[in-house]
């Protein structure tokens, strides 16, 4: 029962962001640009080699969608490190 209280607590969002990013933060953070640029990357590839045009589009969506969420990252930690300095 107590393990299942302190995981439920655990969940919970902080309620202030801290003020420093940490050493592990950095590097997720990191890794979630380089899955979305190469989760980009490899759907324009794929796009550009497809015959159909339907799996196509799919493709070209999909990679737009990734760069979306690289460009949304970037931009905020732009922005987060444009107010600390």
């Amino acid at each position: 029962m107590q393990q299942q209280n302190q995981s439920m607590q655990q969940a919970q969002p902080m309620s202030q962001v801290p003020d420093i990013v940490s050493t592990k933060d950095q590097l997720y953070l990191a890794d979630m640009l380089s899955w979305n640029l190469n989760a980009c990357k490899k759907a324009h590839f794929f796009a550009q080699n497809c015959q159909t045009p339907e799996i196509q589009a799919a493709l070209e969506e999909a990679g737009q969608m990734h760069q979306r969420h690289y460009d949304k990252l970037l931009n905020h930690l732009n922005s987060q490190s444009q107010t600390t300095n």
